[in-house]
């Protein structure tokens, strides 16, 4: 995945709280240009980071999923040397859910 840096981290940990929300509030939020924002929000989508969420299936309304939450703990070892960020999250994801599944 390739993630710009910092408005996706951004985007990320803003939704970090469990809340659902839109372009328009996100652009508020961290003070970046609305259009860029919705630009940014179907590609983190398409990696599995967001969810588009109802109550319409174009409301724009989105929420972090579980490798979202797993990139923003992460987030100081994105481009650092040696590692695998992708490899990394997705190890990190498997163990959650193995963890998950056996309790």
């Amino acid at each position: 995945m390739k993630l710009a840096v910092p408005t996706d981290f951004d985007i990320l940990e803003a939704l970090s709280d469990g809340r659902r929300n839109t372009a328009v509030n996100l652009s508020y939020i961290l003070d970046k240009n609305r259009s860029y924002i919705n630009t940014r929000l179907p590609i983190l989508a398409d990696y599995g980071l967001l969810d588009r969420v109802g109550p319409a299936p174009k409301s724009g309304l989105y929420e972090i999923t579980r490798k979202g939450e797993v990139v923003v703990e992460n987030r100081e070892k994105y481009r650092a040397d040696g590692v695998d960020f992708d490899e990394l999250v997705e190890s990190e994801l498997r163990a959650r859910t193995a963890t998950d599944e056996s309790e």
